[in-house]
């Protein structure tokens, strides 16, 4: 069964992790790779990812991507959602850190916030317009 607008958004707004997936080009299958991911509903959808990875050249040349997220309890739900870049800005402190938090235990965030900011290279905040979306609830198993 489908999910209404308000089911959907507010599946998409919990804090799961999403496979990303981006035109790769002639001959080539999609990217899609497993990200972390924001979201309110009614909002854009924001990832944050290398400036100089493959996953933001291959969004910047595509200029759209989608993500798909599902579950398999209390009942099997997907949502998956495409749409064009708004923007691509420089990644700050405060966004790692608002990410981080989303999927993170509370006492572990300041310590993977100091380490990737460290360590990850510069970081770039992909924004997305969700255009399209398909989403099911299967009911359970």
């Amino acid at each position: 069964m489908a999910l209404t607008r308000e089911e959907r958004e507010q599946f998409l707004a919990e804090p799961h992790i999403a496979a990303l997936a981006v035109d790769a080009g002639p001959g080539r299958a999609p990217l899609t790779v497993p990200i972390w991911y924001q979201y309110a509903p009614g909002g854009d959808v924001w990832i944050m990812t290398g400036l100089d990875s493959r996953k933001n050249k291959l969004i910047s040349a595509a200029g759209r991507f989608s993500l798909m997220i599902d579950r398999t309890e209390p009942t099997i739900r997907y949502v998956s959602v495409e749409g064009p870049v708004l923007e691509t800005t420089p990644a700050t402190i405060e966004q790692l850190r608002e990410i981080s938090a989303r999927y993170l235990p509370a006492d572990k965030v300041e310590e993977y916030v100091g380490f990737a900011w460290k360590n990850h290279g510069e970081q770039v905040v992909v924004r997305m317009r969700p255009e399209r979306w398909v989403s099911s609830d299967l009911g359970s198993v």
